[in-house]
């Protein structure tokens, strides 16, 4: 009988492409709700909304970079898995997966105690006044004590994924998001707990999924297992894993430093509301770009395990058709924020001036969002293929050179007008795009020749 990782080459990649990139968008939309629907149901407290959900937006920071390091070892170490598989060394990929359980175990332990140390005075250096500072307190106070749920959830997961049990990793995202959506209202509402009764559904929703998580990777139904031999660090695959995981974690880790920049600048030139309306904006942000990030985690073993195998034309032939989807979806979303801004606004808060600013500023916040699908699909063909150092240049582009040079000089440019903030986004948007797709397509015959051996990272 056929392991499920043998079929990522054998199946033809449209059919297999749709049967994994499913239950990963479905994944990444349940996913979604967790912030969602804390987001939508804080904003419509009696009263506080609108003050509460400004506070919990500047918390965003804190909670991007815990994402940030499951990411750095989760989606530096499964792909190097899937290029193991693909090679047939299934003792190699079990290794990269016990290293890396290792290391979200200490990052989760470090990561609490830094935080819960040091957070009063970053969340005022986030964006937070004396208005809001105790909702984003009471919020992120809750939330760090889950910290280990959150690193072991986000982090193994891509492992399942790499193997091509994506209906296994859409569960344990599914199972965690019901248990939040649940008892978000109890918590927050029936028990009057506020902004503490979101973080605690939160925390104990993620929880459950990391338990699911790892009783599959510790079960014999998954195809690489979390074996305690391979749980001690070993100097050359953890070297492995931190130049591939480098790139996602910038990605993730400045969408902090970007969040840091907007929310500062807003608070400066604007005041409260315009921060709350970059919290509503940057949700919708994040209900457009998780069926993306969805798509990507569905393409990514197809190209990883092709790649291990040297079956390079069925990588091209992948990247094709990953590159039309995501152009599809972005230009969609670009629409829908373009038409139906204030639709979108109501969804989270009934504050008459809140929703104003966001119909105002959205369709240009969004401006460039339509180019965004092509530099998504390059940014993760490059790390399919294990391109460490070209991933990292691309993910320091668009936030760290372009995004937050741009949203500190273009306000003063405008004479110290707000709108700069929001115009800085679509621009960096639109050259980083361009950007990356020229350099894929000048590295696409080095890295996918017609025959031979797969080309080294530059």
């Amino acid at each position: 009988m056929q392991n499920k990782d043998e079929a990522l080459g054998t199946q033809p990649i449209g059919k297999l492409m749709l049967s994994l990139a499913l239950p990963a968008v479905a994944a990444q939309f349940i996913n979604m709700l967790y912030n969602i629907v804390d987001r939508i149901y804080i904003g419509n407290i009696p009263g506080t909304g609108a003050l509460a959900l400004t506070g919990v937006g500047v918390t965003f920071p804190i909670i991007l970079l815990v994402s940030a390091f499951a990411a750095f070892a989760g989606m530096g170490g499964a792909p190097l898995a899937s290029i193991q598989l693909g090679a047939g060394n299934r003792e190699g990929a079990e290794k990269i997966l016990g290293n890396c359980f290792s290391m979200l175990l200490v990052l989760s332990v470090t990561l609490t105690v830094i935080f819960s140390i040091f957070k009063t005075p970053l969340l005022y250096m986030f964006g937070a006044s004396d208005a809001i500072i105790g909702y984003a307190e009471d919020y992120i106070s809750i939330y760090l004590a889950g910290t280990i749920f959150v690193q072991l959830a986000l982090g193994l997961n891509t492992f399942i994924s790499a193997q091509g049990h994506a209906t296994v990793a859409m569960l344990s995202v599914l199972i965690g998001a019901v248990i939040n959506i649940v008892l978000d209202p109890v918590f927050i509402f029936v028990f009057g707990m506020g902004v503490s009764g979101a973080a605690l559904a939160t925390i104990l929703s993620q929880a459950v999924s990391a338990a699911w998580v790892l009783r599959f990777l510790f079960s014999a139904k998954s195809g690489i297992r979390i074996r305690r031999g391979n749980m001690k660090f070993e100097k050359r695959v953890v070297g492995k894993v931190i130049g591939l995981g480098i790139a996602p974690f910038i990605m993730q880790s400045t969408e902090s430093l970007v969040n840091i920049t907007l929310n500062a600048g807003l608070q400066r030139y604007g005041g409260d509301l315009y921060v709350g309306s970059m919290t509503i904006m940057q949700s919708v942000m994040q209900m457009l770009v998780m069926p993306i990030q969805g798509i990507t985690q569905g393409a990514q073993p197809i190209m990883s395990y092709n790649y291990g195998a040297k079956n390079y034309s069925r990588v091209r032939k992948t990247f094709s058709l990953l590159l039309k989807v995501m152009l599809l979806v972005t230009v969609s979303g670009f629409a829908l924020a373009a038409l139906l801004p204030g639709v979108l606004a109501r969804m989270f808060t009934q504050d008459a001036e809140l929703i104003e600013i966001v119909k105002k500023m959205m369709p240009i916040f969004f401006g460039g969002i339509w180019a965004f699908g092509a530099q998504m699909a390059c940014q993760t063909t490059f790390m399919a293929l294990g391109q460490a150092k070209i991933s990292l240049f691309l993910a320091l582009l668009r936030k760290v050179v372009l995004l937050v040079p741009l949203a500190l000089l273009l306000p003063v440019v405008l004479g110290g007008n707000v709108l700069g903030i929001y115009i800085a986004e679509p621009v960096a948007d639109v050259i980083a795009s361009f950007t990356t797709l020229s350099l894929f397509l000048i590295k696409r015959k080095t890295l996918l020749p017609d025959g031979g051996a797969p080309a080294k990272s530059k």
